[in-house]
């Protein structure tokens, strides 16, 4: 019986010195420490070396360069196609250079006013020599009859409306001319001031042998469009040209 114990014994030694000289298998390696996996790359595509490759981009396109601001026109001048009505305007040979300043001396305004609801205009009433007469073709007029007629009338304005008042009152002023005998040009400025929503010019035109000394007022009545009172005294009746100024500083809005 001893024996077969010190056999068993001597088995399990042997068993044990075995496995601890065997060498371990492959799968009983130790595992090796994980690298971090590398980033991935933006690009698409990385150039050699590991570089990441940047896609080119293109350049924004450029606006294209703002057009190169017109000179004024001078009286005479031949005009551009595609020109606007004040560079005819200011090209105009019937129209004299307008000063760079014009002042006016304070006037007493009238007491008695007219009103005009289709051009949005109050303006003077006026004492003989003046009276009302037929409106057609604007929508009031008052007038001092005579070999040629001084009249004072209100319309809706008859040409392009500008952006600023100023250059409306100065196409209105030219197109007052087409009021007076062929060949009248604006040979003088006298006037040209801001009004409230408005702005009014006096100034002189000649046609032929005679002379007459005119003031048109644009202004904002509250109508449809501005509104247009026109005053013009002949050489004639120049016992009435210091009512003209007056007459014009005298116009007001109705809205």
């Amino acid at each position: 019986m001893r024996l077969i114990y010190r056999g068993l014994a001597a088995a399990v030694v042997l068993a044990v010195a075995v496995f601890l000289v065997l060498p371990s298998g492959p799968d009983e390696d130790k595992a090796a420490p994980v690298a971090a996996p590398s980033a991935m790359p933006t690009s698409s595509a990385t150039a050699a070396g590991g570089a990441v490759a940047v896609p080119a981009t293109s350049p924004a396109p450029s606006p294209p360069p703002s057009p190169a601001p017109r000179p004024t026109p001078t009286p005479g001048a031949s005009l551009a196609p595609g020109y606007t009505a004040m560079e005819a305007f200011y090209a105009d040979s019937r129209i004299a250079k307008l000063p760079s300043r014009l002042s006016m001396k304070a006037v007493r305004p009238y007491k008695a006013t007219l009103k005009d609801r289709e051009s949005g205009l109050v303006v003077p009433a006026l004492a003989k020599p003046w009276k009302k007469y037929g409106s057609g073709p604007y929508t009031s007029r008052q007038v001092i009859r005579g070999t040629t007629a001084a009249m004072l009338v209100t319309a809706p304005v008859p040409i392009q409306v500008q952006k600023e008042m100023r250059d409306t009152a100065l196409l209105a002023a030219r197109w007052t001319l087409s009021r007076h005998p062929r060949g009248a040009a604006i040979t003088r400025w006298i006037a040209s001031k801001p009004m409230p929503k408005g702005w009014m010019l006096v100034y002189q035109v000649k046609y032929g042998k005679r002379t007459a000394l005119d003031a048109v007022v644009v202004m904002d009545g509250g109508s449809y469009k501005p509104g247009l009172a026109f005053v013009t005294v002949p050489d004639t009746r120049k016992a009435q040209w210091g009512q003209v100024a007056r007459i014009a500083a005298g116009v007001r809005g109705l809205g």
